[in-house]
């Protein structure tokens, strides 16, 4: 359990990175963002098997919750930063 915590916080800045990345080279609308992320944390999680000892489903669940931690943790900036959306 504690392999899975740490895959998925190690993941979850690199998946932001690579996120936003993706966001401005290829001009993505905002609502592909989260599946983006999803998918990018699963990817990276199955490759991460040099780097770590857990099977491919562990690897995969940390992925997964590395993409949704991501989401999550970009909100939290664009918040933090005054670039999020204007309060009503």
């Amino acid at each position: 359990m504690e392999n899975l915590l740490l895959l998925s916080t190690t993941l979850a800045p690199i998946v932001t990175a690579l996120v936003e990345i993706f966001k401005r080279a290829f001009r993505l609308p905002k609502h592909v963002l989260p599946l983006l992320s999803v998918v990018i944390g699963l990817f990276l999680g199955g490759v991460a098997f040099p780097f770590m000892s857990l099977e491919l489903g562990l690897r995969l669940w940390a992925g997964g919750l590395a993409g949704l931690a991501a989401t999550g943790l970009f909100e939290v900036g664009n918040k933090r930063f005054g670039r999020g959306r204007p309060k009503k």
